[in-house]
């Protein structure tokens, strides 16, 4: 996936201290990689279980997940993002 076909990053979380540091290191990897994509925080059960998601932190890119149930640093991200 090259870097410009990334149109939505995604954290799905229940709102709890891991989940917010994936959020805040997904948005530091997006800086880094300078692209213009906001990172959205999805706490909404509902729609978190839509990606049938069952540990979180989980990393969603272009409605994909990518990664759950562990907190990445932003050089994974970048890793999963530039794959």
């Amino acid at each position: 996936m090259a870097q410009n076909d990334i149109s939505c990053i995604k954290v799905l979380g229940a709102g709890c201290a891991s989940c917010h540091a994936q959020f805040e290191n997904a948005k530091e990897a997006v800086k880094n990689m300078g692209l213009s994509v906001e990172v959205e925080y999805v706490t909404d059960l509902q729609k978190i279980m839509e990606y049938g998601v069952m540990s979180m932190p989980a990393l969603v890119v272009n409605e994909k997940v990518v990664s759950m149930g562990k907190v990445l640093k932003p050089a994974d991200v970048e890793k999963l993002l530039r794959k």
